[in-house]
């Protein structure tokens, strides 16, 4: 298979896998994903998901958390690690919000780009998750799982991995692919043990035939 085909290959196996693709973040509004991924660096999800409801119920809506002191949301973020950068990125991106977009996540790449704190990363998950336009997430699950299964070749730097990624992966599918990748990176190709025998993809998986994982070579065993 060329890249495309495979690309299109393991979109249906995921699909069919993890049929409810969504963001493992939870939030209500657009401006709370932004909160949300910004203080998931360096720090699981189910932990920012604890924090910031805590957060949200001191300040409720863009206006309240840029009102508020950095100190004192560095006081109810810092279990989510590095407290003081992520609370004064918080903060200038919710002033910039206020300020500039009447308390409004902009709708462009470049508008979220431009916000405090936010990278590609960022951008494109609001960008597919909020206003359901073409997005490739590249976190650490897209990544490495590209590369195992052969949709990249040894490539980490999140920019290239993600130009790559929009060659061959049809623009309505890059967002949920990126969230069924979490889903997979998570319950089967785990972090320095995968688990390739319960794997949907191992057949097409490049780690897996490399490593005597494919279905004809188990049969042989």
């Amino acid at each position: 298979m060329d890249g495309k085909e495979l690309a299109l290959a393991v979109i249906e196996r995921l699909k069919a896998e993890y049929p409810d693709a969504h963001c493992t973040l939870d939030y209500a509004d657009a401006w709370q994903l932004l909160v949300s991924v910004r203080l998931a660096a360096q720090c699981t999800d189910e932990r920012v998901d604890k924090i910031t409801p805590l957060l949200y119920e001191k300040y409720p809506d863009v206006r309240a958390l840029a009102d508020a002191d950095p100190a004192d949301i560095e006081a109810i973020v810092r279990p989510c690690g590095l407290g003081r950068s992520k609370a004064r990125d918080i903060s200038a991106c919710m002033r910039v919000l206020r300020d500039k977009y009447d308390c409004r996540v902009p709708d462009t790449f470049e508008e979220l780009l431009a916000l405090p704190g936010v990278g590609r990363k960022s951008a494109n998950l609001i960008m597919g998750d909020v206003f359901g336009k073409p997005a490739i997430v590249t976190d650490t699950h897209c990544i490495r799982l590209s590369n195992l299964i052969g949709l990249v070749d040894g490539v980490k730097e999140p920019a290239k991995v993600e130009r790559l990624l929009r060659a061959i992966v049809p623009p309505e599918e890059g967002n949920d692919l990126c969230h069924r990748f979490v889903h997979h990176g998570r319950a089967v190709c785990i972090a320095r043990r995968p688990d390739c025998r319960r794997c949907c993809l191992r057949d097409i998986c490049r780690y897996a035939a490399e490593n005597g994982y494919a279905p004809d070579k188990q049969e042989g065993m």
